[in-house]
């Protein structure tokens, strides 16, 4: 394996799902479905795009159902056998994994995102990885990670994906200090978490896609807490900005959604049902519709 790639990600997937009570009363939101698949799947194949192997998910109580998403369903294969449908069956397997594929380890506590990574760190070992947010769905022609798994083979460090955000959005997202700027790929000198408008160093913010080195994990075993009490992971990578090590922020081309809101995740979903040829037309034809009848009403 060479020093630069990277063959493992963490799928932090322990959080309650507040926002979109009740449905996550009883389910885990993760597997709440973008048209007519899980939000996780849309995560695990990015990764497997990127060459990930193996996929670590730290979960909590009450995630069952997630980690059943990925098991064999034999009763379900066989009737699907049975009636002919060859191309159902193909789909159903694509969200199979194989065993030691997936494993998980459990946060107790809702400590913040940093201390979810951290309590990974017995799986990752000595290695760089990636972490992957599901809550970020992106559209793009070439995966997201893989854009920067293919970055990180020529640069290595630590890499964290990057868009602009408006500028009064800056507070809700880790914000990069920005150095040399590459336009794809810019080096980091500084990385903020949640700061105020005025405060914010530049409107390029972190989303959920990072590539890691293992001395992260080194920064995350001090337990430092940080914005909102909470053990931040963008306060470990700036903590390799001290360290004098590098951090870069890669501008990934592709679309991205906010599916942990109910307004990104309706969003996506009218992109991802347009963006499919077997829906796009009489899905269309139905916004059309509902779009005139709207302006009627005015």
């Amino acid at each position: 394996m060479t020093k630069n790639k990277v063959t493992k990600a963490v799928f932090p997937v322990a959080g309650l799902g507040t926002r979109f009570l009740p449905a996550t009363k009883s389910i885990p939101k993760e597997i709440m479905t973008l048209v007519d698949r899980p939000l996780i799947q849309y995560a695990i194949d990015e990764a497997r795009a990127a060459g990930i192997g193996e996929f670590i998910f730290v979960t909590s109580r009450g995630k069952g159902a997630l980690e059943d998403y990925f098991d064999h369903a034999p009763e379900l294969e066989n009737a699907l056998r049975r009636s002919g449908k060859h191309q159902l069956l193909e789909v159903l397997e694509r969200t199979n994994m194989e065993s030691g594929a997936i494993a998980y380890v459990r946060q107790h506590r809702a400590l913040g995102l940093g201390h979810a990574v951290w309590c990974a760190r017995h799986l990752i070992g000595d290695e760089p990885f990636a972490v992957m947010l599901p809550d970020d769905v992106i559209a793009a022609e070439k995966p997201c990670l893989q854009q920067m798994a293919e970055a990180f083979a020529e640069t290595g460090g630590n890499m964290v994906a990057a868009m602009e955000v408006p500028p009064e959005k800056t507070s809700s997202y880790g914000v990069l200090d920005i150095g040399d700027d590459r336009g794809a790929l810019v080096t980091v000198k500084g990385m903020v978490e949640k700061p105020k408008q005025q405060d914010a160093p530049s409107n390029l913010a972190v989303i959920g896609r990072y590539i890691l080195s293992p001395d992260v994990l080194g920064n995350l075993n001090r337990r430092k807490t940080g914005a909102g009490g909470e053990i931040q992971l963008t306060d470990a990578i700036a903590e390799e900005i001290t360290a004098g090590r590098k951090v870069y922020g890669y501008r990934f081309r592709g679309q991205r959604y906010d599916c942990g809101s109910k307004a990104g995740f309706l969003q996506a979903t009218v992109a991802f049902g347009l963006a499919r040829t077997d829906l796009h037309d009489e899905f269309l034809e139905y916004l059309c519709q509902i779009m005139a009848q709207q302006k009627a009403a005015l």
